[in-house]
């Protein structure tokens, strides 16, 4: 768990997700009317079923009472010769047999298809009630057509939603990435960069089940079971059979008893897994970028047992939520065959007949199949909760450095930055990283820090760039506070070669450009001329194009030094923020940069940060740092000759 976790109901969470979904709206309803349309064709199965029995009771009750009074005919006729009379009567009685089915009993639809196929020359019924032959040719070739709706719908029904489903899902990672953009150094400094890739990539993927996969099936099945059941009630209530509705309308309910139950524990262990999946990547990314140290120090057996350990526990979370998914079906079902075998109990003593006790058999056991089906979309459903709930966590989670309304848009560096009474401390802890720094930095000048490590060198220069912002004091640029300058802008007046270069997996060209888009090939060899990095780039097989490769890890030290230069010059900022970037070169090599550095600090403000002092003896203003604390400044000359810590520090360089 990351300390911005929180939890979400399942309103909230899937409240928020309509709101993504939302402007995909006509096709997901689109989906869902696919979808209700298939449950729908139950409708008129459901209806037909009482009078097609009484049908068939009728034709057997018929026949029954056509053969009895035959027998008896004839065996009178055998002895009497009255065969023919008795045949008349025999006629007159099977005249006076009635249709079992009334036409109040028959669907609406089914008299008035039975109306226009009348006028067609087609006829349902003959005179006695009898369906015809007619009718059953008409329903072999009428069954095919329906079932190609169906099929129709059901892929439909598929489509809309799994297109919804990839559109949610891509709006979901947009959203998370562009919020991560926004957050502070101080978030990710809080945050296992492994834990982030899996929330913005696979969790979101599990809403894309939900609403792809689950969501079908919830537009079918909630409507199938409500049609079976709707039709249940509307034909107890039609043959006043009030006891069966009260029994239907207590015991559904019991069917969402063990779905409720079960999945709560399936979401609890689903989002537990989720966070394991996420300490697997996390290990993973940690793994690929510590490469080296793991080789160097031949611990891969030691990586190999760490990783084997992370997957298990993931693996044990994810067997015990399949073992409460697993359990949801067949509780639903043992209820279900419970309930249903209760009823036939209840029609046996009620003494009801075949054609009362059908059409209400059939809509339960068609409900059968999505009552079981629900089992699967409830665990569906929550861990699609719990997922949500890691990415509502993300997304509501703002440590961002806060913007003011209407920032101060600044085009140009005109006079001096000014750290006025400066303080500052990492993660809210007691102790101060800065206490009350106050230094100018005029424009044009050259301030250099020096001192020790955790001296807050670095701080410094984050403050200047407003990486952080100042627990108490101000950073101000031509007297305008950094915090109420638009950050663009400011971004723009500054560039940063930082002591870790990290360069992009793609081209040389495309580094140097990194950030300034507009440049042409010629400038980008301009630069990298001025950064002394020209010779070695076409020395390569692929010149420019050369990929650097992961961190920029296919180049040397020096050579990512220098690409990292020619970033910044061809930026052209009027400051400079130099943290220690001649540091990871070579003596020869340093010289290069160190030229090149010197030529584009021409006429500009830096702000430098060095250990070797060789290379600031320029500096306008030396700031020298002990424990967040400025303990010496003044040129090189003037602090050499004062005799304090920084010639302490010239001399221990000089005998190194």
């Amino acid at each position: 768990m990351e300390f911005f976790d929180k939890e979400y109901t399942a309103k909230q969470a899937y409240g928020r997700l309509y709101q993504y979904a939302r402007k995909y709206r006509f096709r997901m309803l689109a989906g869902l009317l696919a979808g209700s349309i298939t449950a729908g064709s139950w409708v008129p199965i459901f209806q037909i079923v009482e009078p097609v029995l009484k049908q068939f009771q009728a034709v057997g009750s018929q026949q029954q009472a056509v053969k009895a009074p035959a027998e008896t005919v004839a065996k009178k006729a055998k002895h009497s010769g009255e065969l023919d009379d008795s045949l008349k009567g025999l006629i007159k009685q099977g005249e006076n047999v009635k249709p079992v089915v009334t036409e109040e009993e028959l669907p609406s639809w089914f008299q008035k298809v039975e109306k226009f196929g009348n006028r067609c020359g087609v006829k349902f019924r003959d005179a006695e009630g009898h369906m015809t032959g007619q009718l059953l040719l008409i329903g072999l070739f009428i069954m095919p057509f329906v079932m190609a709706v169906k099929v129709v719908a059901m892929y439909l029904n598929h489509y809309f939603l799994r297109w919804t489903g990839a559109k949610v899902v891509q709006d979901f990672r947009i959203d998370l990435f562009s919020h991560l953009q926004k957050q502070s150094l101080y978030f990710f400094g809080r945050t296992d960069v492994g834990q982030l890739m899996s929330r913005c990539t696979s969790d979101p993927q599990q809403v894309d089940m939900v609403i792809a996969h689950t969501l079908a099936d919830v537009c079918r099945a909630p409507f199938e079971i409500l049609v079976a059941f709707g039709f249940v009630i509307y034909f107890a209530i039609k043959n006043h059979m009030i006891e069966t509705l009260v029994l239907v309308l207590v015991g559904f309910p019991l069917f969402i008893v063990p779905m409720a139950v079960l999945g709560n524990l399936v979401r609890k262990w689903a989002r537990r897994a989720l966070h394991r999946i996420s300490f697997i990547s996390s290990k993973m990314h940690e793994n690929i970028t510590c490469i080296r140290v793991v080789k160097a120090y031949h611990t891969e057996a030691y990586e190999i047992e760490r990783y084997r350990q992370a997957n298990q526990f993931y693996v044990k979370s994810v067997l015990r939520a399949v073992r409460m998914e697993l359990l949801i079906t067949p509780s639903v079902e043992c209820m279900g065959i419970l309930l249903i075998g209760l009823f036939v109990v209840y029609c046996y003593f009620r003494n009801l007949a075949i054609h009362e006790i059908a059409p209400l058999l059939v809509p339960f056991l068609v409900a059968y199949r999505p009552l079981k089906q629900l089992g699967k979309v409830q665990a569906q459903v929550e861990r699609g909760r719990a997922a949500l709930t890691r990415i509502y966590s993300l997304l509501d989670m703002d440590m961002s450095l806060p913007q003011v309304a209407n920032p101060i848009r600044k085009a140009t560096f005109e006079d001096r930055v000014q750290f006025d009474h400066v303080c500052f401390r990492y993660n809210e802890g007691p102790g101060l990283t800065i206490k009350d720094v106050s230094f100018d930095i005029p424009r044009g000048t050259i301030v250099a820090i020096v001192g020790g490590t955790g001296s807050g060198k670095t701080t410094l220069a984050n403050l200047l760039a407003r990486f952080y912002d100042p627990a108490s004091g101000a950073v101000t640029m031509d007297g305008v506070d950094l915090r109420q300058m638009d950050v663009g802008d400011l971004r723009h007046l500054i560039g940063v070669v930082t002591q870790e270069t990290v360069l992009f997996n793609d081209t040389i060209a495309s580094n140097i450009a990194y950030g300034t888009p507009e440049a042409t090939r010629g400038q980008v060899i301009d630069a990298a001329k001025m950064a002394n990095a020209h010779d070695f780039i076409i020395s390569q097989p692929d010149g420019y194009e050369r990929v650097v490769g992961e961190k920029g890890f296919a180049l040397s030290g020096g050579e990512r030094q220098r690409i990292a230069i020619a970033r910044a010059i061809l930026k052209n900022p009027p400051i400079l923020i130099l943290d220690e970037a001649t540091s990871a070169l070579d003596t020869v090599t340093e010289r290069l940069v160190q030229d090149a550095i010197n030529k584009l600090m021409a006429n500009r403000t830096t702000f430098a940060i060095a250990h070797r002092l060789s290379t600031i003896r320029s500096a306008n203003q030396i700031l020298v740092m002990d424990k967040g604390v400025i303990i010496e400044r003044g040129t090189h000359e003037q602090l050499y000759a004062s005799d304090g810590n920084y010639r302490k520090l010239c001399d221990m360089q000089m005998m190194e």
